[in-house]
């Protein structure tokens, strides 16, 4: 009776214990992939180093579109006001090719082999513009291409389409640039960049002073940067940009990337190269954008 005992007790107990170690298993591995999912949830959307690689795509954008816009500018009021009218914006060392057609004006902003501007930007190659000949147009589109250019020793490919507004529903000159770029750095990595963003002109339009001009910047980009991942950047309060200041002072950008958003806070009016970048699980730390900015 006893051997049958510790039988019948062995052949209960095995049983038992195959249930408890598939319980434990199947525990630690939802754990597992608990802690997986976490992970996955708390991953950074965008690394402070690759922040700095897309700020700098966004600036070669930025400015190449603001001086299009100054050329175009140049030319509306002084065509239009019956009166000269110069920019100060650009420096000697650019040169401006202007050839008139039955019906459109071609531009070619030559910057030669480097040319600094009073930002401190140095731009080489050139910056072609073509848009319709009669200037009175309430609104025109602005065809911008580049060619040989570098932007502080960035490479860059592409064009833009600008939708050029002399007046929008505020009273102010507006344009809307739908552009593709491509960036070579001289390092070999490499960034695209595409989308819409709109710059509405809220300051010193027509001052002749580059300094006192202000620009609210709104939109939504695709940028694909040096590992080949996308990130979805979609302003959410409108960046603000003065030209007496080298960076953006203030506005927030949303960041997107595999379903999870970080948001960039550029300050409270501050001219730094600031940020403040949150992300998704809520935590902040402070980026020092822009590697083109020298302290």
């Amino acid at each position: 009776m006893k051997k049958n005992l510790k039988q019948m007790n062995c052949s209960r107990i095995a049983p038992l214990f195959l249930v408890a170690m598939t319980v434990l298993v199947t525990s630690c591995s939802k754990e597992e992939n608990v802690d997986g999912e976490l992970a996955t949830s708390n991953e950074e959307v965008i690394t402070a180093t690759e922040l700095q690689y897309s700020d700098e795509a966004e600036m070669i954008s930025e400015e190449v579109t603001t001086i299009a816009e100054d050329i175009y500018a140049t030319d509306e009021i002084s065509l239009t006001a019956k009166a000269d009218y110069e920019s100060d914006h650009l420096p000697d060392c650019v040169t401006i090719t202007t050839v008139v057609t039955d019906t459109t004006r071609e531009k070619t902003i030559d910057f030669g082999e480097g040319c600094e501007l009073p930002n401190g930007n140095v731009l080489s190659g050139t910056i072609q513009l073509s848009y319709a000949k009669d200037m009175t147009a309430a609104s025109k589109s602005i065809a911008l291409t580049l060619k040989n250019f570098t932007f502080n020793g960035v490479a860059v490919e592409g064009s833009a389409d600008i939708l050029r507004v002399r007046s929008n529903e505020n009273g102010n000159p507006q344009g809307t640039a739908n552009a593709s770029f491509n960036a070579t750095w001289p390092e070999g990595d490499t960034a695209s960049f595409e989308g819409t963003r709109t710059r509405e002109w809220i300051e010193g339009y027509g001052s002749g002073f580059w300094g006192d001009n202000v620009f609210l910047i709104t939109g939504k980009r695709t940028y694909v940067g040096r590992e080949g991942n996308v990130f979805v950047k979609e302003v959410i309060t409108p960046l603000r940009r003065e030209m007496s200041c080298r960076f953006i002072v203030s506005g927030v950008l949303e960041i997107s990337r595999n379903d999870n958003t970080a948001s960039l806070d550029f300050g409270d009016g501050s001219c730094d190269a600031k940020g403040i970048l949150t992300q998704p699980d809520g935590t902040e730390v402070e980026i020092f954008l822009r590697r083109f900015w020298k302290q």
